[in-house]
């Protein structure tokens, strides 16, 4: 398997943004945060196979996998940011 980091960056960045647009709707719950992030990231999984030649897999359930994977590091990414945050403010 070729893995190209910039397709995986590329879908992180987008959930991220798209997790952030939801944390700004006060009628969506925080735990459902994840859960969008990490659909939207199989989505986008699944067009990257299909619109990106460097993709790093070329079968369906992989690319849901690594799209799955990427939006929910976009959660992480959040949560690494607030805890550096708190230990700076603490």
């Amino acid at each position: 398997m070729n893995f190209e980091l910039g397709t995986v960056v590329a879908i992180t960045v987008i959930a991220y943004l798209i997790g952030m647009a939801a944390k700004a709707i006060p009628n969506v719950p925080n735990q459902v945060i994840p859960v969008l992030c990490g659909t939207v990231g199989g989505v986008l999984g699944v067009v990257g196979m299909y619109i990106m030649p460097d993709f790093p897999v070329h079968d369906v359930l992989s690319a849901v996998a690594v799209g799955i994977v990427s939006g929910l590091a976009a959660t992480g990414v959040n949560q690494v940011g607030k805890q550096l945050k708190q230990k700076k403010e603490g």
